[in-house]
């Protein structure tokens, strides 16, 4: 049986405590272990930090405990109650975009980074601020899939399988029509034709569907960071876990702003260098153990 199958059936007889702790140690294992993995990880980190050596492993050995506390929570998700996410989420720059997001009658882009638990998020967000829709990678095994969409929409988070140029067709019908936070995750590249952009000093390859999404809707993109944090008193009481995340909103982007030439291209560089700016303040929070699209 697939791993990831195994894994939620079992955290199903668990208490969550006991999932986070499980899965943290599990994290710790891999981390200890090593091999091309973790080799690949500590690459990526390398280059957002210029860490090397004791300083770059203590970093990885924290993003492999950050990686395994969303697993934790992914796994557990369903079962925390309203006032338990509300006490997990705390939001950073909001109020700037609080009257777009609260009043707008079509769809927003949010360009999402692979950090934090952008699902905890998106729960809080259809509770308070917007419908989210959201593109998973369909994931293999197809029960593997279900599982993740199960539990996406069992919080409000609206979920289209990514399946090329239909998926792209079906988002603009949905940005232009329903008021909704329509929320991809960009850093990593899978169409195959992605825009080169520079985030830490480097050229790299980032997805173009943030900004051709909100060109082609004639709407905006925000950047959007997520982050773990320590609760403490009341807080850390009322979410049952010692840990929360934060919720960073960016400055909306218009591509109207910009010229028509290469629009896709400037749009990208916008939210992908706020977005790096943020990565630098929490690589731990950088769960980027694939291939990264680094062309220099």
């Amino acid at each position: 049986m697939n791993a990831f199958l195994t894994a939620w059936r079992t955290s199903r007889l668990l208490p969550v405590r006991t999932v986070r702790v499980v899965a943290e140690g599990a994290a710790t294992v891999v981390w200890r272990r090593g091999g091309r993995v973790i080799d690949r990880f500590e690459s990526n980190l390398a280059r957002v930090t210029g860490k090397e050596g004791d300083d770059l492993r203590a970093l990885s050995r924290e993003g492999l405990k950050s990686i395994g506390r969303y697993y934790a929570e992914a796994l557990t998700l369903n079962r925390l109650s309203g006032e338990q996410i509300d006490a997990r989420v705390r939001l950073e720059g909001y109020e700037p975009v609080k009257e777009l997001l609260t009043t707008t009658e079509t769809g927003v882009v949010a360009a999402l980074s692979h950090c934090g638990n952008w699902d905890l998020v998106g729960a809080y967000a259809a509770r308070h601020i917007i419908p989210v829709t959201a593109v998973a990678e369909v994931l293999k095994p197809q029960e593997v899939f279900d599982e993740f969409v199960a539990m996406r929409e069992g919080v409000g988070i609206k979920v289209l399988g990514h399946e090329g140029s239909s998926t792209f067709r079906k988002l603009i019908s949905i940005t232009k029509k329903e008021r909704t936070l329509v929320c991809l995750l960009a850093d990593r590249d899978l169409s195959g034709s992605g825009v080169e952009v520079s985030m830490w000093g480097h050229q790299v390859k980032v997805a173009p569907g943030p900004a051709a999404l909100a060109i082609a809707a004639k709407t905006v993109v925000i950047p959007i960071m997520v982050s773990y944090e320590r609760l403490e008193g009341a807080r850390r009481k009322a979410a049952k876990s010692p840990w929360g995340v934060v919720l960073w909103f960016g400055t909306p982007i218009d591509p109207a702003d910009y010229p028509d030439e290469r629009r896709v291209e400037t749009v990208s560089q916008a939210w992908a260098g706020a977005l790096a700016e943020q990565i630098s303040q929490h690589p731990q929070d950088w769960h980027m153990l694939q291939k990264f699209g680094w062309a220099s």
